[in-house]
């Protein structure tokens, strides 16, 4: 499995992804900053309307996050308090651990299932893991494969609620039936939340335009990439 730095290069010279970057770039050039204005807002706007308690909650798609040699920071250790405190209140059928790693260390997943279970969440609780993927992306899409009818039920989205947009988009983009559950009771503001928003709406902006850009095109390849 590549590192995380590795599989950045890659995306990096892969040529879709630049092409529908350079896309992305020139709309928010030409509309003088307001295109990545919109995205900013609506980034913003998810992050702190987004619910801590899911409707449904059956089954529950847990965001990894980057833990080199199994650190967990501060953002990866909400989302495992708000995991252990929804299997405390209303266990879900069913945890799906996202993320994987590093080679020779631990997986996102593998981190994710051993503070879960350190938290008091049942070793007989079931939690699956998808311990290949290398961003949220990924995380979905291979997740599929792990839900019954190749994801016809609707999952919960858990993940800080700055992250909460691009999961929201993806999942869309891959055809989920979806809800969002927040880490974090409140959208903690200051000026890290506010770069955290900048880089999330940035990543928004470049994937759906670049959609928007493929479909405009024709291009099934890329589309067959993000849909």
């Amino acid at each position: 499995m590549p590192t995380r730095i590795a599989h950045r290069l890659r995306l990096a010279a892969d040529l879709d992804v630049l092409q529908t970057g350079l896309v992305a770039l020139a709309a928010c050039v030409l509309s003088a900053g307001l295109v990545y204005l919109g995205y900013f807002l609506h980034v913003l706007r998810v992050a702190r309307r987004a619910p801590c308690t899911p409707e449904r909650g059956e089954c529950v798609l847990l965001f990894g996050k980057h833990a080199p040699r199994g650190r967990i920071d501060a953002d990866f250790d909400a989302r495992l308090e708000r995991a252990a405190a929804l299997w405390r209140e209303r266990p879900p059928a069913d945890f799906i651990l996202l993320g994987g790693g590093a080679p020779d260390e631990p997986t996102e997943a593998e981190v994710a299932r051993s503070a879960l279970l350190a938290r008091g969440v049942s070793d007989a609780a079931s939690l699956r893991m998808e311990a290949e993927s290398r961003d949220t992306l990924q995380n979905l899409r291979n997740a599929r494969s792990l839900l019954p009818n190749n994801g016809a039920r609707r999952v919960t989205l858990l993940s800080n609620r700055y992250h909460l947009a691009r999961c929201a988009l993806f999942a869309r983009q891959l055809g989920y039936d979806w809800e969002l559950c927040a880490a974090e009771p409140r959208l903690p503001m200051g000026p890290s939340t506010l770069w955290r928003i900048a880089a999330e709406a940035y990543f928004v902006c470049w994937t759906d335009l670049g959609t928007r850009w493929a479909r405009l095109i024709g291009s099934q390849r890329m589309l067959a990439r993000v849909t």
